[in-house]
């Protein structure tokens, strides 16, 4: 017996929020990094914390243009 399923529908709603959190984390993340770089003196974790940092804010970047593209695609009524 198969049963139909539909799929959930997109809710937005909430997006902002969730991107708000997550810009929030990710700069936590950095900080903290950034905290462990100046008491290491294990060259190499310097060095991938600093790589880390390096995605951390690429991503951070890709965020904000996300929230951004949510906020105006809310006030044109779109979500």
């Amino acid at each position: 017996m198969t049963r139909n399923r539909m799929p959930k529908p997109d809710d937005r709603r909430d997006n902002v929020d969730k991107i708000e959190y997550n810009i929030g984390k990710t700069i936590q993340n950095m900080e903290l990094a950034e905290e462990m770089i100046a008491k290491t003196d294990d060259e190499n974790m310097k060095q991938e914390l600093k790589e880390k940092n390096n995605r951390r804010e690429a991503a951070l970047k890709g965020m904000r243009k996300e929230i951004r593209d949510e906020a105006i695609d809310k006030k044109n009524g779109y979500r």
